[in-house]
């Protein structure tokens, strides 16, 4: 899996608070280390990495995550849902514990 963090930097060189603050929780929750990639979109040059993969994968919005795997590309502009289901794992079904309670 490779995951791309995009972020936008403003025409005028300012960063995007959004961005700012959804990079800011990347790190409060321990989740930066699983971020491949952090491209900006500066909207001053529509040659920059950010800019050219949200053509790519056709969205406007920033920030947003390029999820890659094998078969397929998910993107996520949804910060909460991107860590649902990407960086969270899986919970264990419930009932497969494997001690037992004697009663």
């Amino acid at each position: 899996m490779h995951i791309t963090f995009v972020k936008k930097r403003h025409a005028d060189g300012s960063s995007c608070g959004k961005c700012a603050e959804i990079e800011r929780r990347l790190i409060r929750d321990g989740h930066m280390a699983s971020i491949d990639v952090v491209a900006v979109a500066d909207m001053a040059d529509v040659e920059s990495l950010g800019m050219r993969l949200a053509h790519e994968v056709g969205t406007d919005f920033a920030p947003f995550f390029i999820v890659r795997e094998t078969t397929q590309t998910r993107v996520y502009t949804i910060y909460l849902k991107f860590v649902r289901e990407i960086l969270t794992p899986p919970a264990a079904p419930v009932g497969h514990n494997s001690s037992s309670v004697a009663g």
